[in-house]
């Protein structure tokens, strides 16, 4: 129609919502871009994940000069009073089993349900009404933040974020309003009171009418739509009659949920997929439609001569009238809203770090010099001039930069730490700086070790520094953090989870009812088929590589050949890989600036506040718009310290409970990595020469232990080279054979010059460390600053052309020149630039290197000079799935390992004395730290009467399924006198019969006495199940074990593909039917590595043949990428029962 002009004023992704919405909204804004519009609304569900892309997106539209115009808004989900509905929540609260389904409806990831949302017959808890709110500006948009951050919290949340009249009335300068769709605040008058008759509607709307008007005034509008759903045609009805009524401007919008016209179906199979595995709701049929005109709707980005024809078309379609004047007001009002009342702006993406951490008086930059000054003074007293000039040199970068406050907020982070925790001496390439060692960041002196601040921040960096700071616990430091300084100071990152080629392909191929087997053969073969050829197409000849998406999609012969049959599998998993399928939490991410929520929506999950948008590997989002990350990530090692500290100042310094003060003193007078001798050859010998590796942090692989045997460090930087060598890439090159060669023989090292010998002495020769390719290419060439050195590591290795290509040539030609200064040949110079871009492929950046290693050394020396303790702490700290593993390494270090026991056993592994420790109560499933309480602080117990009748227990705590458990974890077998004749016998009279008076104990006894003992089976079992551990030593004999040994059988963990003859004891045994009706065996498996593994025993007779549980067989399985383990034939020719 001639000038007419429209502007989408709602649309959904599904980034923001997700399983309802559909694709990026940079594809929405191409598209509509494309498709003739001038700008377009993002008003996701509830939220505004989306925002960050579109504003990014938005970004580079405007340096590409198209002239289009992002508007910014959300569509709320609204109630009209959230205290009146608090008061239902709390009524169904008080019910107990809907307060566990309440409790656990805290998902960070909001799915529309479209049934709950388009009709009248929900319960008040959950019903809710959609609300368009659009900013007009800068203040609307940080209203709108407000409301969107203020929804997701307690008060207003349950399953899904709520906001109602009052909140909106406290935020609602520059924002406009819009009543929404068939979900709207008026459909739901329409839906509620249909039935009373339309009088009942139109005086509920008017109601909503004069309450939205009363807080908006003249930026309310009545939303219209155009699709062919006949209730949707009633409702515009309606909402035509108010709003001429009262006088309110009406709008049509297109509520687009998809970026094209083509994109329906994958929309439709994006929203079934969805709820899979959350129960099929009763408004969605799971087939799929045919074609668009089975829709009754299109729900994409329209331009103006599409909203016309839609209204046309479905008005007609549904025999309803309108006025072709007033629906075509109603779409040009769309553009008079987006030109006219709406501002055109980015949102102001200032870095916004805490004021707090710069005193009055101060300016950033000045408090920063006092500090770091002040740390470094008591840390060395009159330090060099190196010291200060590397000092100032640093602070000048950082000042240039701005970065001046994201130090000292690091700094309040790290003062915080030192209040309640042990953290690492530095993590990545942060130990470079020495500003950081000053502010007590790091713990490394950058100095003394050769690390180089421009590796980790360059003058001419614009990117903010990223420092990894490792904590013993990051949950409690962030709940710290978040205590003293508020939940909208610090604010979790947010993860979203995408859809991957491998989980699509089996969700679609489910779908369409393929068989599984056709599709595992496939998802378990594609990254063994595309990897070698993506690694030779990128020349990479060693190490690990992942071959993306695009790369599997090309090189993969299977993959190909499954979607040459099922095309439109492959036109589906095209169109949805990487569409968001859930929220979870960055592993140690947070942000940290003043009213966060102002400045982002924020979300929550599981009640924790997060961010809406992610920073990481594949994204970044958080720094374009002025947000700075930090990450606290956890490091169990560091926990094993303090254990073992807690250990060490228990037993030899007479401290009952240490305080976190006296375990960070003892620390920083004894391991700190300036207090303790980092060259101590006694360490070295004890420890890493003489194979002493028990807990060593980096060193519990047998590959990194069987090389560092050989190569027996002696210093840090020895260690530093170790792990850097023992990774994929320099292992496959074989660098750990050549560096093991030159440490036996330095004789055969040979260097160009004395500046390489400089430099590589450390390493005998070898260039391991990315530094050290930086400081030769600095020492060697013409004018290469340290900068253009550090820069070279980047793009050393790049193929093409392009930017990083000029660069390198540039950097390469200064550095041929400095060598010829310098008397090198260009032969020679050649040579060692090609060296360079060798192992620049596998160096490692030493600054992590050196840091970790101190870890390592400290570990080390906890181990040489308080091994009791290192090895209760080591013991405390292995999770369940290696906890045997670990039990078996302590014995082979000389340690008897007693059982659980009532008057021995502690909430951790206790001592004894120096070569006994005793397994602790926390290790026993279902007894609570109450009833451990109860056994502590009234033990000792002489006898069971001691126990069961004493006056100082309450039972309440340590009631019959904690008497229960103790009993059968074996804990209890101290009190098991002669009255009893067995374990069992003590078990039924004791525990499942509890007697409440000595005289029924008594009667028990005699009642219970032909039980006599549990079977080994039953002990087996209860150990394993109670304990998680399963115990080796009760069901593979010394005798047998020692067999297996000197025929050289390994475990079922450690197959051998060209032996395949292996050992296991099966744990669980499941009789299964293929789909063509055979039996087979499905066997669930461990071994002493207590790894478990599964076998698929095929042509077995399942009424004959029988696989013993908890007894060791030898057997010769096959292994295939597709199905694991199997093995062929009855099981008396195919499995031996060992012993």
């Amino acid at each position: 129609m001639k000038d007419l002009k429209f502007v989408n004023l709602h649309a959904h992704s599904g980034v923001g919502s997700p399983f309802d919405g559909f694709g990026y909204p940079q594809e929405h804004m191409d598209y509509a871009y494309e498709n003739g519009c001038e700008a377009l609304a993002l008003t996701d569900h509830g939220n505004m994940n989306g925002f960050a892309y579109q504003v990014l997106h938005a970004r580079k539209m405007m340096k590409e000069n198209k002239n289009f115009k992002p508007i910014f808004g959300v569509e709320a989900y609204f109630i009209p009073d959230v205290v009146e509905w608090r008061k239902e929540l709390e009524k169904h609260k008080a019910d107990k089993k809907m307060a566990r389904k309440i409790e656990k409806d805290q998902s960070g990831t909001n799915i529309e349900n479209e049934g709950e949302s388009k009709r009248g017959g929900l319960s008040t808890i959950n019903r809710s009404r959609h609300l368009v709110l659009i900013a007009m500006n800068e203040v609307g948009l940080q209203n709108i933040f407000k409301l969107v951050s203020t929804s997701y919290t307690q008060d207003y949340f349950y399953r899904k974020p709520r906001i109602d009249y009052d909140l909106l009335n406290k935020h609602s300068d520059g924002v406009i309003g819009l009543s929404a769709c068939l979900g709207g605040v008026y459909a739901g008058c329409y839906w509620q009171h249909r039935d009373e008759g339309s009088e009942a509607v139109l005086e509920a709307m008017r109601e909503v009418t004069r309450k939205m008007v009363g807080i908006l005034g003249d930026r309310w509008y009545g939303e219209l739509q155009w699709n062919n759903v006949p209730e949707q045609h009633e409702l515009n009805k309606y909402i035509i009659q108010v709003c001429e009524e009262l006088n309110v401007p009406l709008v049509s919008t297109a509520d687009s949920h998809y970026p094209t016209p083509d994109a329906w179906k994958d929309r439709e199979l994006y929203k079934r997929l969805g709820w899979i595995g959350r129960g099929k709701p009763e408004w969605l049929d799971m087939e799929l439609p045919t074609s668009v005109q089975e829709m009754e709707y299109e729900l994409y980005p329209k331009n103006a001569d599409q909203m016309w024809d839609s209204y046309r078309i479905y008005s007609e379609q549904c025999g309803v009238d309108y006025d072709d004047e007033t629906v075509r007001g109603s779409i040009i009002e769309s553009y008079k809203i987006a030109f006219d009342r709406i501002d055109a702006f980015l949102p102001d993406n200032t870095v916004r770090l805490p004021g707090f951490v710069v005193p009055a008086g101060y300016t950033d930059d000045g408090y920063l010099d006092h500090l770091t000054f002040q740390g470094l003074t008591s840390m060395k007293g009159q330090f060099p001039k190196e010291y200060e000039d590397r000092l100032r040199h640093e602070l000048k970068v950082i000042a240039d930069r701005g970065f001046s406050k994201y130090f000292l907020t690091m700094k309040a982070i790290s003062d915080k730490t030192n209040d309640t925790q042990l953290s690492g001496p530095g993590r990545g390439s942060a130990a470079g700086s020495l500003v950081a060692y000053a502010l007590g960041i790091t713990q490394i002196d950058p100095i003394r070790y050769g690390l180089l601040f421009s590796r980790f921040l360059r003058s001419d960096a614009t990117d903010y520094p990223d420092i990894d700071y490792d904590v013993s616990d990051p949950m409690v430091l962030k709940e710290a953090l978040i205590e003293e300084w508020g939940s909208s100071t610090v604010v979790p990152i947010s993860n979203w989870n995408t859809m991957q080629l491998r989980s699509l392909l089996k969700d679609i191929s489910k779908f369409y009812e393929i068989e599984f087997k056709e599709v595992n053969q496939v998802t378990s073969r594609m990254l063994a088929e595309a990897t070698p050829i993506a690694k030779k197409v990128h020349g990479i000849k060693a190490g690990v590589y992942t071959p993306t998406f695009e790369e599997v999609m090309e090189y993969s012969e299977t993959l190909q050949a499954f979607f040459q049959k099922y095309p439109h599998v492959k036109d589906h998993v095209e169109a949805l890989q990487g569409s968001y399928r859930s929220c979870s939490r960055h592993a140690g991410g947070v942000v940290i600036g003043e009213d966060l929520d102002k400045f982002m929506p924020l979300i929550s999950s599981k009640g924790v506040r997060q961010t809406p948008w992610s920073e990481g590997q594949n994204v970044r989002q958080l720094e374009p718009m002025g947000f700075i990350k930090f990450d606290i990530l956890g490091l169990s090692t560091l926990r094993m310290i303090e254990e073992c500290i807690v250990k060490i100042l228990q037993r030899h310094h007479d401290i009952d409970e240490p305080t976190h003060d006296q375990v960070k003193a003892f620390y920083d007078e004894y391991l700190h990595p300036d207090s303790i001798d980092l060259n101590n050859p006694e360490v070295y010998k004890n420890i890493f020469h003489k194979e002493k590796w028990i807990g060593i942090f980096q060193f519990t692989e047998a590959g990194a232990q069987r090389f560092t045997a050989q190569v027996k460090p002696n210093n840090i930087i020895d260690l530093a080279a170790i792990t850097s060598i023992y990774r994929p890439g320099p292992l496959s090159a074989g660098v750990d054979k050549s560096y093991t060669a030159a440490v036996k023989d330095p004789g055969s090292v040979k260097y160009l010059n004395e500046d390489v010998k400089r430099v590589t002495k450390e390493t005998h020769g070898f260039l391991i460390f990315q530094e050290q390719i930086a400081q030769l290419a600095y020492d060697l060439g013409d004018g290469i600053t340290m900068d253009e050195a550090n820069l070279l590591r980047k793009i050393l290795t790049k193929k093409g052309t392009g930017k990083g290509f000029e660069e390198k040539e540039k950097i390469h030609a200064k550095f041929i020149t400095g060598c010829d200064k310098k008397g090198i040949s260009s032969r020679a110079a050649e040579r060692l630039w090609q060296t360079f871009e060798y192992f620049s492929g596998y160096g490692f950046n030493k600054s992590h290197a050196v840091s970790y290693s101190v870890i390592s050394f400290q570990c080390a020396w906890l181990c040489n000079y308080y091994n009791a303790e290192w090895v209760a702490a080591f013991l405390d700290k292995e999770p369940e799935s290696r906890k045997e593993k670990a039990i078996n390494l302590a014995k082979q270090h000389g340690y008897d390992i007693q059982p659980l026991n009532i008057n021995k056993s502690e909430a951790s592994w206790t001592i004894l004395d120096k070569t006994t420790l005793v397994a602790p109560l926390t290790a026993i499933k279902g007894l609570g730290k109450a009833a451990m309480q109860q056994i502590v602080e009234n033990r000792p117990f002489s006898s069971v009467e001691d126990f069961i009748f004493n006056e100082s227990i309450t039972y309440s705590k340590l009631n019959k399924r904690a008497l229960d458990v103790l009993c059968r974890s074996g804990a209890l077998a101290e009190l098991i006198d002669e009255r009893f004749t067995g374990d069992r016998h003590f078990w039924s009279a004791v525990c499942v019969d509890r007697p409440r008076k000595k005289k029924n104990l008594d009667e028990n006894i005699v009642k219970y006495a032909p039980e006599g003992e549990f079977s080994e089976e039953e002990k087996i079992e209860f150990l394993a199940n109670l304990t998680g551990i399963f115990p080796i030593s009760l069901v593979l004999t010394t005798d047998v074990q020692r067999r297996l040994d000197e025929l050289c059988v390994p475990p079922i963990s450690e197959y051998d593909p060209d032996l395949r003859l292996c050992w296991c004891i099966p744990r669980e045994v499941t009789a299964k039917k293929s789909r063509n009706g055979k039996d087979f065996f499905v066997v669930k498996v461990i071994d002493s590595n207590s790894v478990q593994k599964t076998i698929r025993c095929w042509s077995i007779d399942k009424a004959k043949d029988k696989i013993h549980l908890n007894r060791p067989y030898m057997l010769k399985p096959k292994f295939s990428v597709e199905w694991g383990f199997s093995t062929y034939g009855r099981v008396n020719q195919t499995w031996v029962l060992l012993g």
